[in-house]
């Protein structure tokens, strides 16, 4: 049971960085970034909820413990 928790947690982590990846990138694209540089904006907020659901779970982890 934990293991299907965790492993619906982190594809509900990958989907939600994706869906704001893409729209940094959409959001990037219309106000006039170029290809690349929507890239990276992309990237960046893609790493940024990775790195935040990483965070919020390592502090549930400290408070449960």
């Amino acid at each position: 049971m934990n293991v299907a928790v965790a492993l619906l947690t982190t594809a509900l982590v990958i989907v939600v960085a994706l869906m704001a990846a893409a729209g940094a990138g959409k959001l990037a694209r219309m106000d006039g970034a170029t290809y690349p540089a929507a890239l990276t904006r992309a990237a960046v907020t893609f790493a940024a909820v990775v790195t935040l659901a990483a965070t919020v779970a390592a502090a549930f982890a400290t408070l449960l413990t």
